[in-house]
């Protein structure tokens, strides 16, 4: 009660403290053991619940019905069977080219296309998904969640970009937190041996649990690009394969028989046939400084030597000094006049000098402000463009310390957005998975010269695990990538 005032005597204000401790024991609902949580299940849920738009708005949903109904009715069959077969459990592929799955508290579960791609079989497929399913079921989420709150451990997300952007911003920084939660040695072991428990109960191999993890650690000693985002969110404790190993080797010397499991190897690699591989240059792509966006036919220049970013929301440049910004977003208000007028509104923000002037031939708005942050004073440049059905929020910024010699490269950046007229850039397809059955016995090595693909050799190697002198048996099926 906020009219209380306890004297310096009083012992009510140990009262509080002393509630939130006697309250925070719970039972995990997996494992019957005592946990600490200062979450309620609702909250829990509720958590989830919101910060999943911002997931899928963020990565993108992949495309597909068939591969969506797919994990769904896999993740349907395994939560159903769990220990919080109540919850609101939701299961999203996200198209995303990271090596990557995750969870979210109350039951939302992702998997990336990106480590679709590098499994074998349905089998693994499913060990991962359990996996993700006991971090659920265990409240691993909750108790991270709990302590920081017990020790006042907050996080901010502070982007000085339209009202609408700086809203969906924060709810996104919310939910990324909650995405990449590192969970420790114990939490990890735990939710190998639930999906261990899980997969085995729907009567999948579980030997191909552990080769989950040989496939990460390939990768990963591979390097470049593609190490497994899987490995900084999930850190990996020393022989998690072997410990997988000895786990169902017990349970075969006490009479477990996995001889007839489930692998489902063909009807997974008929899921994963003509899946995308790496980034989607449909969805844009940088050639050196200028990005190209062939669904949307336009194309923008930015900063030479700027750390570029492109995601499913905007497209950032930040300079070499980290004191100017560039970003590229659509606005969610189609009519430019309009979400100028929205963008200049807030307290804090001064206007300038406006213009009409159109952008290579492309109705636009644009205007100078100022801006008073948290981190000082800004100064900009914002521009509305109207191209297609879409209008786009060109923003340019800086510390006003700066702008004097920043201003004409980020004038410049906002002055080149035009349409894209270039037949190749247009016409641009993404790399998809083929799935090839041999005609034939051959080495892998064979395979490649006679099925080659579009990405280096060792990548199809990696993504069959094979190496280049295996023999492949006729009837095998082998992935290669196309485009």
């Amino acid at each position: 009660d906020p009219t209380m005032r306890p004297t310096r005597k009083s012992p009510r204000v140990v009262w509080p403290a002393l509630a939130l401790l006697l309250g925070s024991c719970a039972v995990n609902p997996a494992t019957g053991e005592r946990m600490f949580s200062l979450v309620s299940e609702s909250q829990e849920i509720e958590m989830g619940r919101e910060s999943h738009p911002a997931i899928v708005g963020s990565m993108g949903e992949y495309p597909s019905v068939d591969v969506q109904e797919y994990l769904d009715g896999l993740g349907v069959r395994m939560a159903a069977i769990s220990e919080r077969p109540d919850l609101p459990w939701e299961f999203t592929v996200l198209d995303d080219p990271l090596i990557n799955a995750f969870a979210l508290p109350g039951g939302f579960i992702y998997m990336t296309r990106g480590i679709m791609v590098y499994m074998r079989s349905e089998a693994e497929f499913v060990g991962v998904l359990g996996h993700e399913i006991g971090h659920v079921t265990a409240r691993h989420s909750v108790e991270q969640i709990s302590r920081q709150q017990l020790l006042q451990v907050g996080a901010g997300v502070g982007m000085i970009l339209s009202p609408q952007v700086r809203a969906n911003s924060q709810l996104l920084g919310q939910a990324l937190q909650l995405a990449t939660l590192k969970f420790g040695r114990d939490d990890e072991m735990q939710s190998d041996d639930l999906g261990l428990r899980y997969m085995t109960a729907l009567g999948y191999d579980p030997y191909h649990h552990a080769s989950v993890f040989s496939m990460l650690g390939t990768v990963a000693s591979g390097g470049g690009d593609q190490i497994p985002e899987w490995l900084s969110t999930h850190p990996n404790p020393d022989n998690r394969e072997q410990r997988i190993l000895d786990q169902i080797h017990a349970r075969e010397a006490a009479g477990g028989d996995f001889g007839d499991a489930i692998v489902g190897r063909e009807r997974f690699l008929a899921i994963l046939d003509g899946m995308v591989v790496g980034e989607n240059p449909r969805e844009g792509y940088f050639e050196e400084g200028l990005f190209h966006h062939p669904d949307l036919a336009f194309r923008m220049r930015f900063p030479s030597g700027w750390r570029t970013q492109n995601s499913k929301q905007a497209v950032a440049a930040i300079s070499p000094q980290e004191d100017a910004v560039i970003v590229l977003a659509v606005a969610t208000t189609n009519d430019p006049a309009g979400a100028l007028a929205e963008f200049l509104a807030p307290e804090g923000v001064q206007a300038g000098e406006r213009s009409e002037a159109s952008i290579h031939g492309l109705p636009a708005v644009r205007a100078r402000f100022r801006a008073e942050t948290e981190q000082g004073t800004l100064d900009g440049l914002v521009a509305y463009v109207k191209w297609g059905e879409l209008t786009y929020e060109l923003l340019a910024y800086a510390s006003s310390a700066v702008w004097a010699s920043r201003s004409a490269v980020l004038t410049a950046a906002i002055e080149s957005f035009q349409e894209e007229t270039d037949a190749d850039v247009l016409g641009v397809t993404p790399d998809r998975l083929e799935i090839v059955t041999l005609p034939s016995a051959m080495t892998a090595a064979e395979f490649l010269r006679r099925y080659p693909s579009t990405v280096e050799d060792g990548v199809v190697l990696q993504l069959n695990r094979v190496g280049a002198d295996e023999r492949l048996p006729a009837g095998s099926l082998v992935k290669r990538v196309v485009n």
